[in-house]
């Protein structure tokens, strides 16, 4: 990608997901690439199972880490609903990552309601639609945790950027008994992602 052009990417997930530390590493990598970035954070009810989301702008120069309606280039979703909450967030013509994930909400959780069926095949209707079960991809490569990670690298490949060296940007970002297993599922996201590229 030219540095001229801005790119957006909206993150979005459920409290305790990961979905900010998988914004920080990428922001890191970018910064370090030499790219001006912005990155806001929305936390909600988080630590209470509510939604996260994270904004990141990146480019030559950057003047908002807001991203208006219709604008992400890329939308990354680390549990299902969450995606077609934000939907609305995605530009014609952008993409998305979706890990098959449910966390179901206090609504859900008490019967008021029920989780909606169809949201992957909606999604696909709507853009371009990469789907993984991140959760299982982190088990088989040793990270359980790791799910974060694995979206995180399919969104690198997305957006191209796999020649920044996003082995310095995890180990900036986790602590050091965490790299290794981090870096094996970031490797597996990009690999799946390779066919929406």
């Amino acid at each position: 990608m030219s540095k001229n052009k801005t790119k957006s990417v909206l993150l979005v997930g459920v409290g305790g997901q990961g979905t900010i530390l998988a914004s920080k590493i990428l922001t890191t990598g970018l910064i370090e690439a030499g790219y001006d970035v912005k990155m806001s954070e929305v936390h909600g009810m988080s630590q209470r199972g509510g939604s996260v989301s994270t904004q990141v702008r990146y480019g030559e120069k950057v003047y908002s880490p807001i991203i208006g309606k219709g604008e992400a280039d890329v939308l990354v979703s680390f549990e299902t609903m969450e995606a077609i909450r934000c939907l609305d967030g995605l530009r014609p013509g952008g993409k998305i990552v979706v890990n098959d994930y449910k966390m179901p909400s206090l609504p859900i959780l008490s019967g008021a309601k029920e989780y909606p069926d169809g949201i992957i095949e909606e999604l696909k209707g709507k853009a371009p639609t990469l789907v993984l079960d991140a959760a299982q991809v982190a088990r088989d490569n040793g990270n359980p945790r790791g799910m974060n990670v694995v979206l995180l690298g399919a969104l690198v490949q997305l957006l191209s950027v796999t020649n920044i060296d996003w082995t310095a940007a995890v180990k900036a970002n986790v602590k050091p008994q965490f790299v290794d297993g981090n870096l094996r599922c970031l490797e597996a996201g990009m690999k799946l992602a390779e066919s929406l590229v």
